[in-house]
């Protein structure tokens, strides 16, 4: 396991040169059990969706997909993705999901793509709270919302079918602006 290092991270836009890195990980048979897909994408249908989001916003389609990079010796890489779903603007909140590409993780980029949106989303978005739905069985998410204030506020019975049997699910929730 690799030793975690403070990361940064710089969030961007969906570009089509992220199309393979996208394949790559919405193809994961491993993490299917954590989403909500569970059949392959093709190289088009990625296509159709990255030209597609350059034309439509958070407050048409209600979703956002970020990319998560850090700055090498090559120049910027693609290292993950965080979506957001379900925005509500009236009541000023979104679900988020995560993934960190398989050669970075244990390293901190998780914690340092989801520092940059909760920053993100209180500065441009102007959100008041965020939340996730976790697998009982998924500890390294559990970590990562954990470790970002995030709280079990419930628990989905039977949520989740993987393959050991049903699995219920955890809903985190992060306020992040003061109470009125």
């Amino acid at each position: 396991m690799d030793k975690p290092i403070d990361i940064e991270i710089r969030l961007r836009a969906v570009e089509p040169e992220d199309i393979e890195a996208i394949y790559r990980w919405e193809n994961d048979h491993e993490v299917w059990q954590y989403s909500a897909a569970h059949t392959p994408f093709s190289r088009h249908q990625l296509t159709q969706y990255v030209m597609a989001s350059l034309e439509q916003d958070i407050y048409s389609t209600k979703q956002l997909r970020l990319i998560g990079e850090v700055c090498g010796s090559d120049g910027y890489e693609a290292v993950g993705a965080v979506d957001l779903y379900d925005f509500d603007p009236y009541h000023r909140r979104a679900g988020v999901g995560i993934l960190v590409d398989t050669a970075w993780r244990r390293r901190g980029v998780g914690r340092a793509m989801l520092k940059a949106l909760k920053d993100y989303v209180k500065d441009n978005l102007d959100l008041h709270q965020l939340y996730c739905e976790v697998g009982c069985s998924n500890k390294a998410s559990l970590a990562l919302f954990t470790a970002e204030g995030f709280e079990v506020c419930g628990t989905k019975k039977q949520w989740l079918h993987t393959p050991q049997g049903w699995e219920d699910a955890w809903v985190m929730q992060l306020i992040l602006t003061e109470r009125l």
